[in-house]
């Protein structure tokens, strides 16, 4: 059986924190959660790693963790596929003696509600705009503070959240995190119309202490898009405990992000086996941290790293309008805007994939390649890693899964025509990319082992100034190219004893790429292996954010 046994400075996690979820239309978003299930709008932001598109909190009259859903808009989005590896329903808990109202408040918005039992309580699912699972557990739960204009009477509003529903291939994997390293009681089991449900329950006496696991072994997994959920946040207490849950969670090989500050609280972010990625986020400081709760929702709010660029951003994100106040927000017509058509190849019949934002979306890119042997869909899954959702990520198929036959260290006319064809894959496309919007200015361009050696070349020759380079296990395959590099942003990581990569290889790529003008961070990292490790993963995460908060 799986017991907890705290990890130095921690205690059991409380509960639910906040759910994050992409949406399509904005103002849809906000008048189906403000005009329909009545939450206040509590904070009109941007999304951090991509400064052009909205963050919406919904939540009680302070936006009290427990009880905020949060959404990024992202216009014109196709919409998601459910599946294994992400949490696919929220429910909010509402009390038993509003099982009337809620079920004639939705049909009387059109919305057919679907009636279950579920650990002996009344649920009520329907699907938001977006096709999002929203539940309602009729349970009185704990009252949480409550938003005089809304539009749903106190004695029926909602009350917070009641649980989470994650599909997973193997509920040992989540039970292994949730009981062992982070203190939820495992609360029972019974059937689901999808397979087995699992319930947990956190260590709190508020709202928002369940997480339901459903294992559907076999199944296929959710694809990302309009009213998927990107992740679930549990609570925190504070800093230090936060800090002591990153490093237990390093241990334990869940491979944490470092803290990011998300203004109104802090947060890291990891994924378990089935691929649910999960946060731990801080209750402090909240979101009168920075307006009165009288004004809550009523201006768009920015962190002080973006108010320089404040004019820009009001300019580019789209008009709505917050009904509760009658005040208008932002400043573009949506209806004017119109999104090009999403390639699926770089026009010379080489098989490209793609993942995260959809490109038609889009304002930045990362392109990822593959090493020897490697897929696409190998290094394609260092999406989930990166956990930017500015991003729209492309990762091209090398033929017979190699992009040149030798080492790179071989003699160049050993590796032709095959290198000048790489090459030549890569130019096609960021020439397709170029053709969306995406200039190269704002593209980073990763990969790993040959694939490395591939981005770090193509960087050198390249007369277009990039974004960004990551060289996970790579070095320069020529050294003679004499380009202008200046300011480009590049990172490198290897081991001291990698037998692919020589350390002198990697320390005159470094000092060449410097005296071009490039901004390099190299790591020689003992012990690394030839692979990828959590902090290579951070430091590529600073040179993606870079580009992405530049862009306002």
């Amino acid at each position: 059986m799986t017991s907890f046994s705290p990890a130095p400075g921690t205690s059991p996690v409380q509960g639910l924190h906040h759910l994050t979820v992409m949406a399509s239309d904005p103002q849809r978003n906000v008048d189906f959660y403000t005009q329909v299930l009545g939450q206040r709008l509590v904070k009109v932001t941007v999304n951090f790693d991509d400064p052009g598109t909205y963050h919406f909190y919904y939540g009680d009259r302070t936006g009290q963790p427990g009880t905020i859903m949060t959404h990024f808009p992202w216009p014109g989005a196709r919409r998601g596929v459910r599946g294994n590896g992400e949490v696919v329903a929220l429910a909010y808990s509402v009390p038993a003696a509003s099982h009337a109202y809620w079920q004639d408040r939705l049909a009387g918005h059109g919305l057919n509600p679907t009636a279950s039992t579920r650990f002996g309580q009344p649920v009520l699912t329907f699907e938001d705009p977006d096709g999002t699972w929203i539940e309602l557990a009729f349970d009185d739960g704990v009252p949480v503070q409550p938003w005089p204009a809304s539009p749903v009477p106190a004695d029926h509003e909602l009350r917070g959240f009641h649980s989470v529903t994650a599909w997973v291939r193997d509920t040992d994997a989540v039970r292994q995190l949730l009981v062992g390293q982070l203190g939820f009681t495992e609360v029972g089991s019974e059937p689901d119309p999808e397979g087995t449900r699992t319930r947990f329950r956190g260590s709190g006496d508020g709202v928002g202490l369940f997480v339901d696991v459903v294992e559907r072994p076999g199944q296929p997994r959710g694809t990302f898009g309009a009213g998927s959920v990107h992740h679930v946040a549990l609570r925190t207490r504070d800093d230090a405990e936060q800090e002591a849950y990153m490093a237990s969670l390093s241990e334990a090989g869940y491979r944490p992000t470092t803290v990011q500050d998300r203004q109104y609280f802090h947060s890291i972010y990891f994924r378990e086996p089935n691929g649910v990625l999960f946060e731990i986020a801080t209750d402090a400081p909240g979101f009168p941290d920075d307006e009165a709760v009288e004004e809550l929702g009523r201006h768009l709010k920015l962190p002080a790293w973006f108010e320089p660029q404040r004019a820009q951003i009001e300019a580019h994100v789209p008009r709505i309008l917050n009904r509760e106040y009658g005040v208008t927000i932002g400043g573009r017509d949506l209806n004017s805007q119109t999104a090009p058509a999403e390639p699926e190849a770089d026009g010379q019949g080489v098989q490209v994939l793609t993942a995260g934002r959809p490109l038609a979306d889009a304002r930045v890119a990362m392109v990822l390649l593959h090493g020897r042997g490697g897929t696409a869909a190998d290094i394609l899954s260092l999406e989930r890693e990166f956990n930017l959702s500015a991003f729209t990520y492309l990762a091209p198929q090398a033929d017979g899964n190699t992009w040149y036959p030798q080492s790179f260290l071989a003699p160049l006319a050993q590796n032709q025509p095959h290198l000048d064809r790489a090459l030549a894959t890569i130019d096609a496309v960021m020439g397709e990319l170029a053709a969306q919007g995406i200039p190269a200015s704002r593209v980073v361009l990763g990969g790993f082992s040959q694939g490395a050696c591939l981005a770090l070349e193509y960087a050198s020759r390249t007369s277009e100034r990039l974004g960004g380079v990551v060289a996970f296990s790579g070095g320069l395959i020529t050294l003679d190219q004499t380009g202008d590099l200046s300011g480009t942003p590049v990172f490198m990581g290897v081991d001291p004893r990698d037998g692919h990569i020589p350390l002198s290889r990697f320390e005159e790529t470094a000092a060449t790429l410097r005296a071009r003008g490039a901004d390099v961070d190299a790591r020689v990292i003992p012990g690394l292996g030839h692979t990828i490790n959590a902090d290579e993963l951070n430091a590529a995460r600073a040179v993606m954010q870079g580009i992405a908060g530049a862009m306002g």
